[in-house]
């Protein structure tokens, strides 16, 4: 049985009345990232704090490759755990150059180990002719990268990345993004990265956790939690979507759209997801949903559409199909589309 780099188990933590983590359940492989991905206030960043050693826990326990680091009764000191860290602010020290930030954490080492360790990390993130520089003389992917060596440098078997991306704009975000997976990669370490973008959390996971309320909804792999929803809160957080009242009864759901076959003998109120892509539009004097709004998005249009009961989808069509704000049309789903329907009474998915 494989020892996993990190695992976590029945994990919880309190402070006062409010349960910020609980009963968190997650497993990550050696050389794994694991991207954990909620809205703010879910329990994320306290759960890295957690695995880090910054805050100790209330129930449930840590292991890192198989040892106990943290329980109600055993709490290991951030320093003895083997983790590296990479901020949301950097956190560089304006007044010590891009080497001596990078070497900081290597004090314990010799002068030749140590600059030995600088070197390999900043050739690993490509830094090496900006090592006498000042943090403010670089730019803040650069910076980044700086803050990435930093916690390479004393070759950690775990990477925590707290919101890396938040402080970058667009286009720097996703070209950082890029480096600093490809990076990781080279190093071989196993990661868990903490965000608040869906988009930066199927970028950079091998596989997804979705938390909410201090609880994990989902853990897949991103086409998983994407494409197979397991809660209604997974398939709304993890991209566009809209919610159509439907009855599940006699291994059919029934929407306004259509009756699918479903498997499963559940039955009850529900509701069914529906993602732009899904949806298609055809013009027509007799068509009974009304164009509420169109936003151009480069070769797509995305639409507002709403149908006769007043539900109201979201429709992603080519940019020449063009319809107009008012236009009658006939709303239908694509031949790829597949009934996700959830229950109303708990969110969860049916059958």
């Amino acid at each position: 049985m494989s020892t996993f780099a990190v695992r976590c188990t029945g994990l919880t933590k309190r402070y006062g009345d409010i349960v910020a983590v609980d009963g968190v359940e997650l497993a990550v492989q050696p050389g794994e990232t694991l991207s954990i991905v909620g809205p703010s206030g879910s329990g994320k960043t306290t759960t890295l704090r957690l695995i880090a050693g910054f805050e100790s826990v209330d129930a449930g326990e840590i292991s890192l490759r198989g040892t106990v680091v943290s329980s109600s009764k055993a709490h290991v000191p951030p320093e003895r755990r083997s983790v590296g860290l990479v901020f949301q602010e950097h956190a560089l020290f304006p007044h010590k150059t891009v080497s001596e930030n990078v070497a900081f954490g290597l004090h314990k080492l010799g002068s030749y180990e140590r600059t030995k360790r600088m070197r390999e990390a900043l050739e690993l993130v490509r830094l090496t002719h900006l090592e006498q520089r000042y943090p403010h003389e670089l730019s803040g992917g650069e910076q980044q990268r700086v803050a990435l060596a930093r916690a390479l440098a004393p070759n950690p078997e775990v990477m925590l990345l707290d919101e890396p991306f938040s402080n970058l704009d667009a286009d720097l975000r996703a070209r950082i993004r890029g480096e600093v997976k490809s990076i990781l990669a080279d190093a071989g370490v196993t990661v868990i990265f903490v965000t608040h973008d869906q988009e930066d959390a199927l970028f950079m996971g091998n596989r997804i956790a979705i938390i909410n309320d201090g609880r994990i909804e989902q853990t897949g792999t991103p086409e998983q939690v994407f494409h197979e929803p397991q809660t209604r809160f997974a398939a709304g957080f993890m991209g566009v979507a809209d919610f159509l009242p439907a009855e599940y009864a006699n291994g059919k759901v029934e929407m306004e759209l259509g009756a699918f076959p479903m498997s499963g003998e559940d039955s009850g109120p529900c509701e069914v997801m529906t993602r732009p892509d899904d949806i298609e539009l055809t013009r027509s004097t007799e068509g009974t949903a009304t164009v509420l709004s169109r936003t151009f998005q480069g070769i797509w249009d995305l639409y507002v559409v709403e149908l006769p009961s007043g539900a109201v989808v979201r429709a992603q069509r080519p940019h020449y199909e063009r319809y107009e704000p008012g236009d009658s049309v006939r709303v239908s789903v694509a031949p790829h589309y597949v009934a996700r329907c959830f229950a109303q009474a708990d969110g969860k998915l049916m059958p």
